[in-house]
């Protein structure tokens, strides 16, 4: 229950995420994505699974938490859940260093500027197959931005004297400037382009 920050003695202490960064005042300014963006404070991004049994539950998960899970599933972190915890705040403490500003906000600004909107889909008529264009839902939009910034970071730090952290952190701020430098930006722009031709 410390973890969540709910029934804290003193109603003055503020739930801090790794006792530094505050969630306090962030806000999801693409309504689409705003349900499914969870700011819910945690201490440390590690809630031990209890969404997992449940459909939908995972959008209840702090979004910080959904980032260390996808990360944990690289080779570098190999399923070691505390591995991919330190490398999520190393990657914090950089962009806080580079930026000066929360790197939570940072990171909701990275996955709304990398969140894609339209996909295509395969579809046989009469024995053709075209694609045709389709709309994301919300949930789908931050899964794709979330496993495209861990994977244009597990990119750049492979083969290379960058760490992953400093990868990691690379691509946020740079998802987050709608930089075109961005894997996960690039992604998104190639995605919607391809469904604009399938209308």
């Amino acid at each position: 229950m410390a973890n969540a920050c709910l029934g804290l003695s003193k109603p003055s202490i503020e739930c801090k995420l790794f006792d530094k960064w505050s969630f306090e005042g962030i806000e999801v300014n693409d309504p689409g994505l705003a349900q499914v963006i969870s700011l819910k404070p945690v201490r440390i991004p590690h809630s031990g699974g209890r969404h997992e049994k449940r459909k939908f539950w995972k959008y209840n998960v702090n979004i910080v938490e959904r980032l260390v899970n996808r990360l944990a599933q690289t080779a570098r972190a190999g399923g070691r859940k505390a591995k991919a915890i330190n490398i999520v705040k190393d990657a914090f403490e950089i962009i806080s260093l580079q930026t000066g500003k929360n790197p939570i906000e940072i990171l909701v600004k990275a996955l709304i500027n990398s969140a894609p909107r339209e996909d295509t889909t395969r579809v046989s008529y009469g024995g053709i197959v075209y694609y045709q264009s389709v709309d994301i839902s919300p949930g789908r939009r931050v899964d794709l931005a979330i496993r495209n910034i861990v994977d244009g970071a597990k990119m750049k730090s492979f083969k290379s004297r960058k760490t992953i952290a400093e990868a990691l952190a690379e691509e946020i701020i740079n998802a987050a400037n709608n930089d075109d430098s961005s894997y996960a930006v690039t992604r998104k722009k190639e995605l919607e382009r391809h469904a604009e031709a399938s209308r």
